[in-house]
């Protein structure tokens, strides 16, 4: 199942986490510094807070999360990011808004500077 994903810039993760908890009636999928992400089955949604004072209350990026590595356009390639290790690639839609097309191929245990935070 593909979904898409939305990724927030939020002032605090911690209510962030309680408002869309209770929005979506589900809990995150992972929660760590400064970052959480939800898996929500109706609607179909990957949910991505990070948390980012500066710009809190901005898009930081899209995206689509697809089944499995085989559904990521060629050209992509294997980064960690967002706690994740990720097969991905990279398009610009209109305006310059970021889209990832990717893949988590296993849990990681670091943020890592990528370039959609």
């Amino acid at each position: 199942m593909s979904r898409v994903q939305l990724a927030l810039n939020v002032s605090n993760i911690d209510e962030a986490v309680a408002f869309y908890s209770d929005l979506f009636k589900t809990e995150p999928n992972k929660v760590k510094p400064g970052y959480a992400n939800f898996a929500v089955a109706d609607p179909p949604l990957k949910l991505v807070l990070i948390e980012n004072a500066a710009d809190a209350g901005s898009l930081n990026h899209l995206g689509i999360e697809v089944e499995s590595v085989d559904d990521v356009p060629q050209g992509g390639e294997r980064t960690t990011c967002c706690y994740a290790v990720q097969d991905k690639v990279w398009v610009e839609g209109p305006d310059n808004r970021p889209w990832e097309i990717y893949a988590v191929v296993e849990d990681a245990e670091v943020m890592t500077d990528c370039s959609c935070c």
